[in-house]
């Protein structure tokens, strides 16, 4: 824990009061590598616990300091040779500098960065009794406390159909279902509580809800099961740390096997429209004609498809309008418009005037309309049971007789609750059961039942994400207001494509960004350097450049995601990352620059010539994570996962088939983004709505041709 610790002052120093010149507030926490310790032990892969659990003993001994860093451990006095935590502070921090610049021993450089994002994100997340963290006074941060809730958004919608273990117990559960309509039964020597519905449904996000609407609309019984709690506006408190492990799966803190990309998914009752930044574009033409044609999915051109589309628009309050842009947004407009670039006004699922920079965190305005809000209310209006803190742990399958080709047959699911209170098990046994728990989980519940078809887990699309920054001065009064206030996304550039098959090589948007993710993602360089920059947040604007990734990665078993870009992914991410920055300095970013480790930057203001920003640009390059060889590396980012169970032709082209059935289990349907061909290219929200609502259409159909 001790040289926890001194990695942790290393990237977050106490300094000198007059240090900064700006600010008098000291930015730093004794506490925060207790914290650190116990989100790397409970959320970490376990292959970064003991890397990092190695590395930080080696630092506790004299000759594992020297092992790792040299005669920067040589002291004046007797031992001489010291550990790392006895070494003065600007020891340590040219042995971080050495490390995070390492080309070769990159598992020790990993470590190093691996506990500087949790050092950061740690600090600047928490929160004390009353919701305050002192370092935001320092750097200008401020969590909007005036949030005006409609009366609509006041009341708990889904409260008549929701059972939340979390409040039962093996005494009241069974009750609890009962009271809402379901067929239970208890099997006392098996401590197995057994349900019985027309559908169950596993996940509550984009697909899930929409399932669980569309079927019970038509009479049946349905189930749906999230692992998640349910929150309703009031409940969001908009604070950056909390609402991240109350909302996001491993609390906002998943990564890859090797660290590359960090990933953001929903894990709540809506699942990720409950904590996405309502964008709501549509499935672009030329995406809808490669699935139709090259995929020979007839589905996504069908009049069905496109009907959806209008259907889930009008059912979520898609808006086209924006009365007032958030300043990360002004700027994005600014660029563009000052350099000739068309710019486009992002549709939402909120009214035009919505100005909520913490829907990320759960609109606390109670205006976003995500699936809690609408599909999963008309579900619980037509007698839709929604059981929260449960977590499918199989589907039930059985050898098939029916003779249609599948050799199994999908009898339910049996699912735990989360909650300790709870020791039975939960054996749904359902007509159809619906996988809808998104592209990271749908695969591996799929294979841990036992299905083998080669598709499941693979084909897996992220949307990768770099980042670039430009930073505008409270002088610039032109462009009002801070990152962190006004609607998340309402802008965004296209970057031409010359390929026929794509009308953009990236999409340019700007993201949300607390104090805690900014810190995490941010260069580190010096202590003294990275306090400069935090003491910049409320005025710098961060630019998202999303590619449509053509390279794919896989997850096969929950949490362990395997994912790497290739020659044309790069290149793409150049030309998002080189526009962004030629907006960004458009606008006039008095300085601009990316998040490779290394700082990369340039100042734009005074004399710069064309060919100095021309040079600087060619320099600007995606290059590997931290874990693979060179001497600069970046952290990518993703928050929209696809095609891990894609729909295919045949068996050898997806794992499930037009309808969205498995082509391995009779009457096991998935609907979520897993079962898109490839990634969008676009925020996919509709695109997986109205895919959704096709495939539920046809699970109706399956269920009154009665083929059970």
């Amino acid at each position: 824990m001790e040289s926890l610790a001194s990695i942790c002052e290393v990237v977050l120093p106490p300094l000198p009061i007059d240090a900064l010149k700006i600010r008098k507030e000291d930015l730093t926490d004794d506490e925060s590598h207790k914290n650190i310790a116990e989100i790397l032990t409970k959320r970490s892969l376990i292959e970064a616990v003991i890397l990092i659990r190695v590395v930080l003993w080696l630092l506790a001994t004299r000759l594992g300091t020297l092992l790792l860093c040299g005669f920067l451990c040589i002291g004046e006095k007797w031992p001489y040779f010291n550990n790392f935590s006895s070494m003065s502070l600007e020891k340590r921090e040219k042995v971080m500098q050495r490390w995070l610049k390492h080309r070769f021993l990159t598992p020790i450089r990993l470590a190093f960065a691996y506990i500087k994002v949790l050092c950061l994100f740690v600090f600047f997340s928490w929160v004390d009794e009353n919701g305050d963290n002192p370092a935001w006074k320092a750097i200008g941060y401020e969590v909007s406390t005036d949030e005006e809730l409609t009366n609509d958004s006041k009341k708990r919608p889904l409260e008549k159909g929701i059972v939340e273990t979390m409040h039962e117990s093996d005494s009241t559960l069974q009750q609890s279902l009962v009271e809402k309509g379901l067929n239970v039964t208890l099997d006392s020597t098996k401590n197995i509580l057994k349900v019985k519905c027309d559908a169950i449904v596993v996940g509550s996000g984009c697909g899930g809800g929409i399932a669980a609407a569309v079927l019970s609309s038509a009479g049946h019984k349905v189930v749906v099961l999230e692992k998640g709690n349910y929150f309703v506006p009031q409940d969001y408190s908009s604070l950056e740390g909390p609402s991240m492990d109350q909302l996001y799966e491993t609390g906002g803190i998943l990564a890859s096997v090797d660290s590359r990309i960090l990933l953001l998914a929903g894990s709540t009752v809506g699942g990720g429209s409950a904590v996405n930044w309502s964008a709501c574009i549509k499935t672009p033409h030329q995406v809808l004609k490669e699935w139709s044609e090259d995929h020979k999915l007839s589905f996504f051109s069908s009049p069905e498809y496109l009907s959806a589309m209008e259907t889930v628009c009008e059912r979520i309050g898609v808006t086209e309008n924006c009365t007032q842009e958030g300043f990360q947004n002004q700027v994005l407009r600014k660029g563009c418009q000052n350099l000739g670039l068309k710019v486009d006004y992002v549709p939402r699922n909120s009214s035009g005037n919505h100005y909520c920079g913490s829907c990320g965190y759960g609109c606390p305005k109670g205006e976003k309309q995500g699936t809690q809000a609408t599909w999963l209310v008309d579900a619980v209006d037509n007698g839709a049971v929604i059981i929260t803190g449960c977590k499918a742990e199989r589907f039930l399958l059985e050898s098939n007789r029916s003779g249609n080709g599948r050799k199994k047959k999908c009898l339910g699911v049996r699912a735990k609750a989360l909650s300790s209170r709870v020791t039975m098990k939960l054996q749904i046994e359902a007509k159809v059961t619906i996988s809808a728990g998104g592209a990271l989980l749908t695969p591996p519940l799929m294979i841990s039942s036992g299905l083998k078809n080669k598709n499941i887990g693979r084909n897996l699309h992220l949307h990768p994400v770099l980042m670039t920054w430009g930073y505008f001065p409270e002088s610039m009064s032109e462009l009002k207001g801070k990152a962190y206030e006004g609607g998340i996304i309402t802008s965004v550039h296209k970057v031409p494509s010359t390929d026929s098959k794509s009308d953009a090589r990236a999409i340019i948007e700007t993201p949300l960004l607390g104090p805690a993710s900014f810190a995490s993602l941010c260069p580190w360089e010096s202590g003294l350097d990275f306090k400069e920059r935090m003491l910049n947040y409320p005025r710098t604007a961060h630019f998202i450049t999303i590619i449509r990734d053509m390279a794919c990665g896989q997850v096969t078993t929950e949490g362990r995601i395997n994912y790497k870009l290739n020659a044309i992914d790069r290149e793409n991410m150049r030309a998002g990352l080189q526009q962004a920055l030629r907006i960004l300095i458009a606008a006039g970013a008095v300085e601009v620059g990316t998040h490779r480790s290394d700082g990369q930057r340039i100042k734009c203001s005074g004399e710069i010539g064309e060919n100095e920003v021309e040079e600087f640009l060619d320099s600007v390059i995606p290059v590997e994570g931290a874990l693979s060889p060179g001497e600069n590396w970046n952290i990518y980012t993703s928050a929209h996962q696809m095609g891990s169970c894609r729909m295919g032709i045949n068996e050898k082209e997806g794992a499930v088939d037009e309808n969205g059935e498995s082509w391995e289990a009779e009457g096991l349907f998935v609907c979520d983004a897993s079962v898109l061909p490839t990634a969008v290219g676009v925020n996919p929200m509709i695109t997986i709505q109205s895919t959704a609502y096709c495939i539920s259409n046809r699970i109706i159909d399956y269920l009154r041709r009665g083929q059970i």
